[in-house]
């Protein structure tokens, strides 16, 4: 049975149906204030496993775990000038406890920078100690956003965050790279989602960098920035301190660069971009349940069916594949529903016709075709399946993202791309430095729409005039509405 709200028509409540207990049950905003979402054990399954991806990602290149607290002295996020006032309408503070007033207030973390460097400072000390690679995981952050959406947007939400200094620009830069092939290999091909990477226009990057780049989705026409990476340069190092001796003896800034993989960002791109009108579709290596066993019965229950079914399961989980025998009394027809809502990849029925010839029925999620296969082919026919299914919906998914890019040569062009076409808007922009901002504030407030930057790794050479100015075009830009 699919859900009441069709994707294509109503992305909006087809999203909200979907992550509601009515749904896939993904999250339950009733907790009673804003922007808190309890996330179900569904929902925790499914990011915690695309959250251990990335963490192989990172130690693979020598990143090393930490934990910090989550409580920040105020001090701290006063030593940075720009990072300060970036995030001081969203600091959430403390101010009592234990019933007394505090002498000195702090913040809840709503970003590691002003609590990692302070340490950083005392950790180190020596060109040896380089390139320092740390990472925190499992953490979750404050921000009073003033609107808020379950895995869009939150007032405290799961958090991941890379740090790393380096002795020079050019090491720090060659990490931004490598920040950028964990999100493909990821992102993109692990969960099936592409994206493209741009460099943040100077009036929108993150407080406190030198330059800001972002992983830009498309969800409902919309943009969904799943990760960025920041090129601190040396400012963060002047404020906090953080210095290395050199070979010469000699005291150097340290150069810094930051990754952030939006966890939830993540996640409400796999519900927005792989979900269809029967729910979730879920890539079969973080699926929380990779193998649905489901028995046919038309009379009553079978012996030998049951016995097949938990033979299977017995089997399958020895192979360490995440599999149940949904025994219960629903029907064949609630279980099918309610697997496929949450996106279980596989499902394999098994009726007394299948005991008999030996044979299983297969079904995949993505799409919902039977297959009946001879039971010893089950092992090749799973993997088989798994690779096809991300291979399917990737595809589809890189289709979309090349379609929701259009062209504009001027700002009547642009206008009317975006009230009759939905996704990014290649437009020529006069400049992606601050001398740029009046041009973008203008655009926004005529069209809603914002400077995302400029295509990271490809040089799109610009002609003809800036679409708000009229000045030569330095920049091919990319427009769009964003979550």
């Amino acid at each position: 049975m699919a859900l009441h709200n069709k994707k294509e028509k109503n992305f909006s409540e087809w999203y909200t149906e979907l992550v509601s207990e009515a749904g896939a049950h993904l999250a339950d905003i009733r907790y009673g204030i804003q922007g808190a979402v309890v996330e179900t054990p569904w929902a925790v399954k499914i990011i915690r496993a695309f959250e251990e991806m990335i963490e192989k990602e990172v130690e693979a290149d020598g990143h090393e775990p930490m934990l910090l607290p989550t409580i920040v002295p105020e001090a701290y996020i006063k030593k940075e000038k720009e990072h300060v006032s970036g995030f001081a309408p969203e600091l959430y503070w403390v101010t009592e406890g234990g019933g007394k007033k505090l002498e000195e207030k702090f913040y809840l973390r709503p970003t590691g920078e002003s609590q990692i460097f302070p340490m950083y400072s005392l950790w180190i000390r020596s060109w040896k100690d380089l390139p320092f690679k740390r990472y925190q995981s499992r953490i979750t952050v404050f921000r009073f956003e003033t609107t808020t959406r379950p895995f869009l947007r939150g007032r405290e939400f799961n958090f991941f965050e890379t740090h790393n200094v380096f002795a020079n620009h050019e090491d720090a830069f060659e990490q931004i790279k490598h920040d950028m092939a964990y999100c493909e290999n990821v992102i993109h091909k692990k969960l099936g989602m592409p994206f493209i990477f741009v460099r943040r226009p100077q009036w929108d990057k993150f407080a406190g960098a030198v330059d800001t780049y972002g992983a830009e989705t498309i969800v409902d026409g919309k943009v969904n920035t799943v990760a960025s990476t920041h090129d601190f340069g040396q400012k963060f190092a002047r404020a906090y301190e953080i210095m290395y001796m050199d070979k010469n003896e000699k005291k150097q800034l340290g150069w810094q660069t930051t990754l952030g993989p939006g966890l939830i960002r993540i996640m409400a791109g796999l519900i927005g971009i792989h979900g269809d009108d029967y729910g979730l579709v879920l890539p079969f290596d973080i699926a929380p349940l990779q193998i649905v066993i489901i028995p046919i019965l038309f009379e009553k229950k079978t012996a030998d069916v049951e016995k097949k079914c938990r033979q299977l399961e017995k089997t399958l989980k020895a192979k360490c594949f995440r599999v149940k025998y949904d025994g219960s009394e629903n029907s064949a027809g609630w279980k099918f529903n309610e697997w496929e809502m949450k996106g279980v990849p596989i499902r394999i029925e098994v009726g007394p016709k299948e005991v008999k010839e030996k044979k299983l029925t297969l079904v995949r999620r993505d799409t919902k075709r039977k297959e009946v296969i001879s039971e010893k082919d089950l092992d090749k026919k799973i993997c088989e399946y798994a690779d096809e299914l991300l291979k399917n919906i990737k595809q589809k998914a890189e289709t979309e993202l090349k379609n929701s890019i259009h062209d504009a040569k001027t700002f009547a062009e642009l206008a009317k791309t975006i009230e009759t076409k939905r996704g990014m808007v290649r437009v020529p922009w006069c400049s992606i430095g601050l001398d740029g901002q009046k041009c973008a504030e203008k655009l926004q407030e005529e069209t809603s729409t914002k400077v995302r930057g400029v295509l990271f790794g490809k040089n799109e050479k610009a002609k003809g005039k800036c679409i708000m100015c009229g000045k030569p075009a330095k920049h091919i830009v990319y427009v769009a509405k964003s979550y």
